[in-house]
């Protein structure tokens, strides 16, 4: 059964390639959805797909690329919107 979650990573996490990590992890975890960067400096994600992917997501949005220092992720259950990949948003 396919999920998703939407929320905001904080911390160092603009301005390290944390967005197109994100995007290269999803795709490899075959998961869809997008993310974005906030004018607060956090990175707001909605990610979805298999909760075998997921799982694994969850956990590196906690710790990031290499450049980045995670605070917070905060990741909340929400309503799949059925996307079909997943994007970088401006």
């Amino acid at each position: 059964m396919d999920q998703a979650f939407c929320g905001q990573i904080k911390g160092k996490v603009q301005g390290v390639f944390f967005r197109v990590s994100i995007q290269r992890k999803a795709c490899e975890l075959g998961l869809t959805g997008w993310c974005r960067n906030t004018s607060e400096g956090h990175v707001e994600i909605l990610i979805a797909g298999k909760v075998t992917g997921l799982r694994p997501m969850c956990d590196w949005l906690n710790i990031g690329p290499q450049l980045a220092r995670v605070d917070l992720a905060e990741l909340n259950l929400c309503e799949n919107p059925g996307l079909k990949s997943f994007e970088i948003r401006h």
